[in-house]
């Protein structure tokens, strides 16, 4: 904080720092220096059409670029996430590369979909969040007790949604005290819902959920989990061109992460390409769908 919000010159922390309060880390900011939060900061007048539209003029329209496709699949060993790579700005691809999927603690995970750049931002504010209640406490915050964090974040950030900048993630990961995985969904207001056994957001989220509804067995293993979640992806991407297939030629492969008992692990991009060959060797000739010998195999838990 600045001196005019009371820092010392010697250098020690400002007295807002001293003054007992919420184990809220977006509470103190909310109380101390407001205009930093995402949705505390006013769009330029004139930025968006008074109907609350898509921003105009520009390359891709002047629109601020979107995240896509994020799906999210309940294994036997807890929870799986995917995200694709891509971000657009209306018909123009922003963002080959962009990464949907991130840690959010140690047992827990998060995928944006909706404005990148206020998605991004609203991540790492539930990151520090979640670690500030950590030391403060000195316990970690229940699974419960982050999904209506992640929630009120979501519902602060609802005056720039209604102007066309709306975020919505898909927050997951392993309830230690029910020893299981669980998804949790928002919608642009901060209303959450429980999710069963899988969901998908983002542009491509009804082709993916179409696969996930075909190729979803209960108890599958985490890595048969990781397989139907590439291959939801590879249907999203099919059919949205928002969404982001793999990058074969690029070597740009989905982000996907496991979160267990043991704690959140990315899978790495060798991992995902083995199971994208796999994907791609099985479409071959037949590229609306898989065979039926290897869908069976993909439930094995």
């Amino acid at each position: 904080m600045s001196q005019q919000r009371g820092s010392d010159p010697s250098g020690r922390l400002p007295a807002a720092f001293h003054v007992p309060g919420s184990s809220s880390f977006t509470d103190f900011v909310r109380d101390h220096a407001p205009e930093v939060l995402p949705g505390s900061r006013p769009l330029p007048a004139g930025a968006v059409p008074a109907h609350g539209g898509p921003f105009t003029g520009g390359p891709g329209g002047g629109q601020p670029p979107h995240a896509t496709t994020i799906v999210a699949i309940v294994c036997e060993a807890g929870v799986v996430m995917a995200g694709d790579r891509r971000a657009t700005a209306g018909n123009m691809i922003a963002q080959r590369d962009i990464e949907k999927v991130f840690p959010a603690d140690d047992h827990s995970c998060v995928g944006i979909a909706g404005t990148a750049g206020l998605a991004l931002e609203m991540v790492r504010l539930f990151q520090v969040e979640l670690e500030h209640f950590e030391k403060l406490e000195g316990a970690l915050m229940s699974f419960e007790g982050k999904a209506n964090r992640l929630s009120t974040m979501i519902r602060g950030n609802l005056g720039l949604a209604l102007q066309g900048l709306a975020v919505v993630p898909v927050f997951a990961g392993y309830d230690l005290e029910a020893g299981r995985g669980r998804i949790v969904s928002y919608d642009v207001t901060g209303g959450r819902y429980e999710e069963v056994d899988h969901h998908s957001v983002g542009s491509g989220s009804v082709f993916a959920r179409g696969a996930l509804k075909k190729l979803f067995r209960p108890g599958m293993s985490a890595a048969a989990a990781v397989r139907v979640a590439v291959e939801a992806l590879w249907d999203a991407a099919d059919d949205d061109s928002a969404t982001g297939g793999p990058d074969l030629l690029r070597g740009i492969w989905p982000v996907v992460t496991v979160v267990t008992a043991q704690g959140y692990q990315r899978v790495t991009d060798a991992e995902v390409a083995a199971v994208v060959d796999a994907v791609v060797a099985n479409r071959r000739g037949n590229p609306g769908g898989r065979p039926q010998e290897s869908t069976e195999g993909a439930s094995g838990a």
